[in-house]
């Protein structure tokens, strides 16, 4: 594995810094307070190609592969202080509209791709049920095969982007008694379909400005063309789904990281207490030291992890011991930024404390760090 930056991958990064710093940052604290998803905002990501990073330029996207697409993220998290709207542009891209480029059928991938890549459309992926949380075995919301199509009944929650989304991509029962493995197919399903509804608005202690709700399903009506993949093949592409995410979602946590990293650094030079800088007190310089080693390690997991996707049959316990490790990692690195700042990290006005509610929510999504140590040691053997 060769991870050596060509120029054209430089020349994409520096410009998504660009572009973000310059486009993305306006009035973050205030949208957080409110819970305000900015469309336009969104469409800005959409015009800059982000919604559409690793989809195939044929349909609309950049067509990059999937280190390219980590390296991307990491750019984007860099420069967008906006961490919910990076959260919800991930969700879309890489649980949603990567599964339709790689399993969609030919119609599918025209009608919809393009859209998805444009950010004209937003997608929400509908797995996660009240009664079943983290355990896609205990799935209760089914599909029923009707004469041209399916019934959908069920109720998904915590789903990211739901309330404002476009597009749906259902996961629901087609067969009982085969469970999770055969048993689950994949639908998109256009939020207008009618029994379609978005239920409940969650309020959420971090990523506030990523919208996440409820979705039901009442008698929604799909023709059997909006399956995506085959008959019972809902489980593998989900699966794969959540390698991408759990792969290259943490790729946007390095480079927030690595800006919190240079703040801090800035701020430890600067601020002098006891007629010194803080810097200069071990208490500070070893928080920084450590900072610094886990945005090295997350990084290259990071890559590692994205190389493993279209390289290797390994990609599932890459891409779940780099979630693992990458959101610990994120969420330590903001504690010790807030630790760092002092009382200033506290305040509202000066973001740091905005980092550590919104770290604390990469510990769960794409499965809690409970449930990625579950699946290494059933890779182990355990």
């Amino acid at each position: 594995m060769d991870f050596s930056v060509s120029s054209e991958q430089r020349e994409i990064i520096e410009a998504i810094k660009r572009f973000a710093i310059r486009e993305l940052n306006q009035d973050v604290i205030s949208r957080d307070k409110d819970q305000i998803f900015d469309r336009k905002l969104w469409d800005k990501c959409g015009e800059m190609g982000l919604t559409g990073l690793a989809i195939d330029s044929e349909y609309g996207g950049m067509g990059y592969d999937a280190v390219t697409t980590s390296m991307a993220l990491e750019a984007f998290g860099y420069g967008c202080h906006d961490n919910g709207l990076v959260f919800s542009v991930c969700a879309h891209l890489l649980a949603c509209t990567v599964p339709i480029n790689k399993h969609g059928s030919q119609k599918q991938k025209n009608e919809i791709l393009p859209d998805l890549c444009s950010g004209k459309y937003i997608a929400v992926n509908a797995m996660t049920e009240p009664d079943t949380g983290s355990n896609p075995f205990a799935m209760k919301s089914t599909a029923k095969a009707v004469e041209g199509g399916y019934l959908l009944n069920g109720t998904k929650i915590f789903s990211t982007n739901g309330p404002i989304a476009d597009i749906a991509l259902v996961y629901a029962m087609t067969d009982k008694d085969k469970g999770f493995h055969g048993g689950i197919s994949a639908f998109l399903v256009r939020s207008d379909t009618p029994g379609f509804e978005v239920g409940q608005k969650f309020e959420k202690m971090g990523l506030r400005t990523s919208p996440i709700g409820e979705l039901v399903f009442n008698d929604v009506f799909v023709p059997a063309d909006a399956m995506l993949g085959a008959v019972g093949g809902g489980a593998r592409i989900f699966s794969e789904s959540m390698d991408w995410e759990r792969a290259c979602l943490v790729s946007a946590h390095v480079g927030t990281m690595q800006r919190l990293l240079e703040s801090a650094i800035s701020y430890a030079r600067t601020r002098v207490q006891g007629g010194q800088a803080i810097g200069k007190n071990q208490a500070v310089s070893h928080r920084l030291a450590s900072m610094r080693t886990r945005i090295e390690a997350s990084r290259l997991m990071a890559l590692s992890a994205a190389w493993a996707l279209e390289n290797s049959r390994m990609a599932s316990i890459n891409a779940s011991m780099t979630k693992l490790f990458i959101s610990e990692a994120y969420q330590q690195t903001a504690m010790d930024n807030l630790q760092i700042y002092g009382g200033n990290g506290f305040m509202v006005e000066c973001e740091h404390e905005r980092y550590v509610r919104d770290s604390t929510g990469c510990t769960i999504y794409s499965g809690t760090s409970d449930i990625q140590r579950n699946i290494i040691a059933g890779w182990l053997g355990l």
